[in-house]
């Protein structure tokens, strides 16, 4: 707590002070930077939580696929309500295998013309759109951590001139003249960097997760392809 010497009232210097102090400008500023902080944070905590249990739901969906155990039968348990990414990507390649297949007044040349390209297609478009949907709200991340520094510095400059004018209209360049608008600035910059720094490592960490879940999903569509492709090719020896 300091003293206004021409005013002669009492400056509090800390956190909560400062704040009730700014300017309004400046308030607006570090409600702007607390707002995009706070939903930084809920997407941080909402995808961690996603991509830990994604990890789990892929482990044990690839053990189930490649068990050895009838494929139409996973089909069957998945087809209504698919839970996750890689399951999705499994129920749409089936649909279009078993839609096709299911045709037996085809016959074995027709049902292969160009169903493994359809198959293809049908997991690319399952790939992206999940993709997409785990992707949601992550760009946000990278919006704050380029702007939230440059919001701060907005509230940086605007104290300094609070500064400047308070030296102009007192005529003093004491420090308990200057120091209120230099804090705030001060404050303004440090809620700016409180709300990049985080953003920005959050950021990276779910882009390099988002990329390799992206490789395990096409890994997944190229050898649920390659399988596909096999039984076609034992349909066609048996025939």
């Amino acid at each position: 707590m300091e003293t206004d010497i021409f005013n002669n009232t009492a400056l509090d210097v800390s956190f909560w002070g400062l704040v009730i102090q700014a300017d309004f400008v400046v308030k607006i500023v570090m409600l702007i930077l607390l707002i995009a902080s706070i939903w930084s944070w809920a997407i941080i905590i909402d995808k961690s939580r996603k991509f830990i249990k994604l990890k789990k739901q892929a482990s044990v969906f690839e053990a189930a696929f490649w068990s050895g155990d009838s494929l139409e039968d996973l089909y069957d348990k998945q087809a209504n309500s698919p839970e996750h990414p890689l399951a999705s990507v499994f129920v749409a390649g089936m649909y279009e295998w078993t839609r096709v297949n299911d045709k037996n007044s085809l016959s074995n040349e027709k049902i292969q013309t160009g169903l493994q390209e359809r198959i293809h297609q049908v997991m690319h478009v399952a790939v992206i759109r999940e993709l997409e949907n785990i992707e949601k709200n992550i760009g946000f991340l990278a919006t704050v951590g380029s702007t939230a520094p440059f919001i701060g510095l907005f509230g940086t400059v605007w104290g300094i001139m609070n500064s400047f004018q308070s030296i102009a209209l007192s005529k003093d360049t004491s420090l308990a003249v200057v120091a209120p608008g230099i804090a705030e600035a001060l404050l303004a910059t440090a809620l700016g960097l409180l709300a990049a720094i985080p953003a920005v490592i959050a950021y990276n960490r779910f882009s390099n997760s988002l990329n390799s879940y992206a490789t395990k999903l096409l890994n997944f569509a190229g050898e649920f392809e390659a399988l596909l492709s096999r039984h076609l090719s034992e349909q066609d020896d048996e025939q």
